[in-house]
Formats: structure tokens, C-alpha cells, sequence
């Protein structure tokens, strides 16, 4: 009997499958192209949390959308 996969709002199997085949697929150079070009966009700030807060971070995101 397979399981059936509980997506987020706005996401299935076949996006999934699509977004694992991009980083499956993807060489070495590819990845850390796409990594350094994340930390450039102006729109957006990545830091480093601590583990435990993430949960309460992820709220404040989702009440902020």
C-alpha cells in the first residue's frame, strides 16, 4: 500500500519531482553559482539562527505573508 504525501499549500507531487530532478541534476560549479547568487540578492538576508528558533521564525514568516 504506498503512503500518500501531504504537500504544503500550492505544492504536489509533480513539483516536487521537478525541483529534485534541478539539484539532482545539477554539477558541482551549478550549485555553488546558485548558492552565491542567493547571497547577493539585495531583496532578501540570510543569517545564521540558532536550531531551536527556527520553528518560531517559520511562525513569524507565515503571520508576516
Amino acid at each position: 500500500m504506498k503512503k500518500q504525501s501531504k504537500f504544503p499549500p500550492g505544492w504536489n507531487e509533480a513539483r516536487v519531482r521537478k525541483i529534485l530532478a534541478h539539484y539532482e541534476q545539477q554539477t558541482e560549479e551549478e550549485a555553488v553559482a546558485e548558492d552565491e547568487a542567493a547571497f547577493e540578492n539585495r531583496t532578501q538576508t540570510v543569517m545564521e539562527v540558532p536550531n531551536e528558533l527556527v520553528p518560531a521564525i517559520r511562525e513569524l514568516i507565515a503571520k508576516h505573508k
